[in-house]
């Protein structure tokens, strides 16, 4: 086995190192906000060499990105109960855990950071946004191919997760189990004439 294939290993030395890397990432971003911060201050919180940052990531952008999807569920497997409703709540109930936990709030700033970044922050935001969209579609196209009523990924993040979003980086929480199913309902639901309505003029 050659070093790369080492290097990728999954669980052992490797993995203890990218979880030490994300939380220290995670907690200079709540400490520090975006853009203030090295990869030598991310090494040194983490307690591992500049070089072993640079050899796995290559640059603080790319480390940055993979953090905010990891850490936002992102490239978690989609929820597959059997329906178009049970899917949208169970991921609506699962997105809320993680954004209103420990490290939620400061990984969403990151998120928002990257977005509006320069040109390696904007390429890492539409890295995340293009993933968030194609794990949505996924769910979307099993739930067209069950025959449901179709939506489009960007409904759900409309409907869905920018209000909780939105709710988490100005504090006001928490996400009950109502309000979730609310913005769900919605969505699936829309009273006539609103703006969830998609039958409208």
């Amino acid at each position: 086995m050659n070093e790369r294939q080492r290097a990728r290993r999954p669980g052992g030395r490797s993995a203890r190192v990218a979880a030490q890397v994300h939380q220290a990432v995670t907690d200079l971003i709540g400490e520090r906000g975006y853009g203030n911060f090295t990869v030598g201050d991310v090494a040194a919180h983490a307690g591992v060499a500049d070089s072993s940052i640079y050899r796995r990531w290559g640059s603080l952008e790319t480390l940055l990105t993979e953090v905010a999807l990891t850490r936002l569920n992102v490239q978690s497997p989609m929820p597959d109960t059997g329906s178009l409703d049970g899917d949208l709540r169970t991921y609506a109930a699962q997105v809320a855990r993680e954004i209103t936990g420990p490290d939620g709030p400061a990984v969403l700033h990151l998120a928002v950071a990257l977005s509006s970044g320069g040109k390696q922050g904007l390429q890492a935001g539409a890295a995340l946004s293009a993933e968030r969209i194609r794990q949505l579609q996924s769910m979307l196209d099993r739930a067209h191919d069950r025959g449901e009523p179709a939506l489009d990924a960007l409904d759900v993040l409309d409907h869905i997760l920018a209000p909780m979003y939105i709710r988490v980086l100005f504090g006001v929480v928490p996400l009950t189990p109502d309000y979730i199913d609310g913005l769900v309902d919605r969505l699936l639901r829309p009273r006539p004439g609103s703006l969830s309505d998609h039958g409208g003029p």
